[in-house]
């Protein structure tokens, strides 16, 4: 069964405290979760405040239909994080299949 996942860095220039970027980090885990139904968590340990990493997995039998999530994910976190205040600096997205050997 494949699994796709997205791993998005984030750069949240306004954050002059945990308490700034544990809101933006916040928000943008829920509406994820929210609107797609996946999986979400942070993959850092949250020591600089200005940024984040963020983790999104799915998991369907169609490699399709996750090709087609992880493209509305990425481009539906920039709007999400535009509207923050935090910026996209970089993001990985992967699906693994069993059935290739990844």
């Amino acid at each position: 069964m494949p699994i796709a996942k997205l791993v998005i860095e984030l750069e949240i220039p306004h954050a002059q405290s945990i308490k700034d970027r544990r809101q933006v980090v916040r928000s943008l885990k829920d509406k994820l979760r929210h609107a797609f139904n996946a999986g979400v968590a942070e993959l850092d340990e949250g020591l600089v405040w200005n940024r984040a990493t963020l983790g999104i997995v799915a998991i369907s039998s169609s490699t399709g239909y996750l090709k087609g999530q992880l493209e509305l994910i990425d481009r539906s976190i920039t709007g999400l994080a535009n509207t923050l205040g935090a910026q996209i600096t970089d993001s990985y997205a992967e699906i693994l299949d069993e059935d290739s050997g990844e």
